[in-house]
């Protein structure tokens, strides 16, 4: 977790989604593992106790997304989600159609790395569509190399 090159980029919603994340590991879940570690001390012998065992390695897990959402908070440029423009940024939602799938346009909202979920069409800006949209504008044409060949892509609207 030492400085990344990279500039963290966070939309206002993917920040507050981590704040709110951060309040629940920080004041439910870590002192619901200090009284399961309190518990599983109290019945004696540690070097058999599976529990405390368990408690120790979600302890620590913990500890590490806290650290983790903590640097990611600290270090991250807030994009706002309405920031308008004819340019595709972080923030942007885009609609595109593939060549030759005209009928059946695709969308995405470019967010940083940090809160990329393509299941949910939140593609990073530095994926490589992501790559290939920044800066770019409706009416563009964009090439994007995937696993199935080089696909052509026509940007249809910037939000």
């Amino acid at each position: 977790m030492g400085n990344d090159a990279e500039p963290i980029y966070l939309t206002e919603e993917g920040a507050r989604q981590l704040r709110e994340e951060l309040d629940e590991l920080v004041n439910v879940k870590r002192p619901e593992l200090a009284d399961r570690l309190r518990e599983a001390r109290s019945m004696g012998d540690l070097a058999e106790n599976a529990d405390y065992h368990d408690a120790k390695e979600q302890q620590a897990f913990l500890e590490g997304r806290v650290q983790q959402i903590e640097h990611t908070l600290r270090n991250a440029t807030i994009v706002p989600d309405d920031r308008q423009s004819d340019t595709i940024h972080v923030g942007s939602r885009v609609t595109l159609v593939e060549e030759g799938v005209e009928d059946e346009p695709e969308n995405y909202f470019i967010v940083g790395a940090a809160e990329a979920n393509p299941a949910e069409g939140r593609i990073s800006n530095e994926s490589p569509m992501g790559k290939a949209l920044m800066g770019r504008r409706a009416g563009d044409v964009i090439t994007v190399e995937a696993p199935a060949g080089t696909l052509r892509f026509k940007i249809k609207a910037v939000e």
